[in-house]
């Protein structure tokens, strides 16, 4: 069966940081997760891989919830941690044949729902959207180092802007995947993901004095130079697009995307399945 979108979803039972949702309880924080991906998803045909890092058995039935069985793949780890179970999703997403269009997926995101087929039909209808995120991520507006990310469209409801970084859930090719594939390895060596994505949209890396005002810029800018040179220096420019407003919200309390009620979107997601 060739499928609309290939799906690694990684799942720790851990709390990282300071959730805006039930901050204590890592399992209903998942499920939120879990529901609000199945509901962005709509109709969109998905084969799924979701690796679970260290998670106990419930974990495993949350999953085979709101995904059917028969179109999902469940990988148990040992608590591999973040860098590992990272690399093991682009390796699934490399190997699989069920389609061409692939997303790497988290467990902290919140999203509106039906919202993922607009983010992949815009990936259909623009060859230079190379890379696609859901998460209209407040950095852009607040540290100097996004600066300068001025293409704008409009289409499938949408305002789009191109951006030079994002987190680690995103859309793309599967072809492309396997062109970046040797820079998304850098990960598992200690590499950013800010520094991963600015070394393969090359934003900023040519005026680093321009864009660095920080020891936290300086230091993502000297690891897309350290690990990714040769790219900056030689390959592809490719280009990132994320839509405004948020389709998705990583669920750090203090990173949540702009201009959308997200208490709003929890009750929605809660009450679908209520």
């Amino acid at each position: 069966m060739q499928y609309d979108l290939a799906i690694a979803y990684r799942v720790y039972p851990g709390i990282a940081k300071s959730p805006a949702f039930y901050a204590t309880d890592k399992f209903a924080l998942a499920e939120l997760g879990m529901r609000s991906l199945r509901l962005a998803l709509g109709d969109l045909r998905t084969h799924m891989y979701a690796i679970l890092d260290g998670c106990p058995p419930e974990y495993e039935t949350l999953v085979r919830r709101y995904f059917a069985p028969e179109h999902t793949e469940i990988v148990h780890r040992r608590r591999v941690g973040n860098a590992a179970t990272f690399i093991e999703q682009l390796d699934y997403l490399l190997e699989q044949r069920h389609a061409e269009f692939v997303y790497f997926a988290e467990d902290d995101y919140l999203y509106r729902p039906g919202t993922l087929p607009c983010l992949l039909a815009f990936a259909e209808e623009h060859r230079d959207a190379h890379f696609l995120a859901p998460y209209d991520y407040p950095d852009y507006y607040q540290m100097p180092l996004h600066r300068g990310c001025l293409q704008m469209r409009y289409a499938a409801g949408y305002h789009w802007r191109s951006a030079g970084t994002t987190c680690l859930t995103f859309l793309t090719r599967r072809s492309i995947l396997r062109r970046s594939q040797t820079l998304w390895r850098t990960y598992a060596k200690g590499n950013f993901d800010a520094s991963m994505w600015m070394a393969l949209t090359k934003h900023g890396v040519f005026h680093p004095l321009r864009n660095v005002r920080s020891s936290t810029e300086a230091a993502i800018m000297a690891k897309a130079w350290l690990w990714g040179w040769r790219r900056i220096l030689f390959g592809k420019r490719w280009t990132l697009w994320v839509p405004i407003p948020s389709m998705a919200t990583h669920l750090e309390r203090t990173t949540l995307a702009p201009g959308v009620d997200w208490e709003a979107v929890r009750q929605q997601v809660e009450e679908a399945y209520s």
